[in-house]
């Protein structure tokens, strides 16, 4: 009987791994899921300092650089225009495949997680088609490799420590270290999408919704008498 490594529990719970393919733990990647992961897609330009002097990821505004200075960085504001400028482009285009219930870019250092962004969808086959279609892109001048993530829960997958301030392990630390836009964008971007939603509603809400009551949950996925949130399987190609 041949040997079979076991399961890579942290692989399921932060969709990542340090190791790589040399992990002699199995990395359980899913055949169907609600998240997916655009490996290495944000290039941090205070990781990357370089990289900036191409003038397709510049924010709007922002000085030019010496090109003979590669060492440039941005102002900590340039900084917070750019990755704005980049979370808004990453977020409308993703909304073209589903409503969109979350999206994280890591902030690590570490080869396994640097620039990665999660995006969980309302709908596995949302998911799926945008995996598909996003493979076929480029942005910036660089492939998209985007796959299905295993991640289920971001509050696991997310470092706590770096949350409050104090993880010590700075970027290169295993756990998602998250890259937040400006509250207002957010917002904006978040009140665009369900205006959307409300206008082209997806017919399966309506029997998401039967479901959950039939469940005893109320409108927003948490059960009446209190307990751990539930959502019922959101597999896609049912209707």
């Amino acid at each position: 009987m041949s040997y079979v490594p076991p399961a890579l529990g942290s692989y399921l719970k932060i969709g990542a791994c340090r190791h790589g393919e040399r992990c002699s733990r199995k990395h359980i990647k899913p055949q169907f899921s609600q998240t997916i992961v655009i490996m290495n897609m944000y290039q941090n330009p205070m990781h990357n300092p370089g990289m900036t002097s191409n003038p397709h990821l510049r924010p709007p505004g922002a000085p030019p650089l010496d090109p003979h200075n590669l060492e440039s960085k941005m102002s900590e504001d340039e900084t917070k225009e750019y990755f704005d400028k980049f979370y808004e482009d990453v977020y409308c285009e993703l909304v073209k495949y589903g409503n969109l219930l979350e999206m994280h870019v890591c902030d690590n250092v570490g080869d396994h997680l640097i620039g990665n962004v999660y995006a969980r969808f309302d709908w596995e086959d949302e998911a799926q088609r945008a995996v598909e279609e996003l493979n076929k892109r480029w942005y910036a001048g660089r492939p998209l490799y985007a796959e299905l993530s295993p991640v289920t829960d971001f509050r696991e997958a997310c470092c706590r420590q770096n949350d409050l301030g104090q993880c010590d392990r700075g970027g290169f630390c295993n756990f998602h270290h998250i890259r937040r836009p400006t509250r207002s964008l957010l917002r904006e971007l978040q009140q665009q999408q369900r205006k959307e939603r409300l206008e082209n509603p997806d017919p399966r809400d309506e029997e998401r919704r039967k479901e959950m009551e039939m469940f005893g949950f109320d409108g927003a996925g948490a059960p009446g008498g209190g307990g751990g949130g539930y959502s019922p399987p959101r597999r896609g190609g049912r209707y």
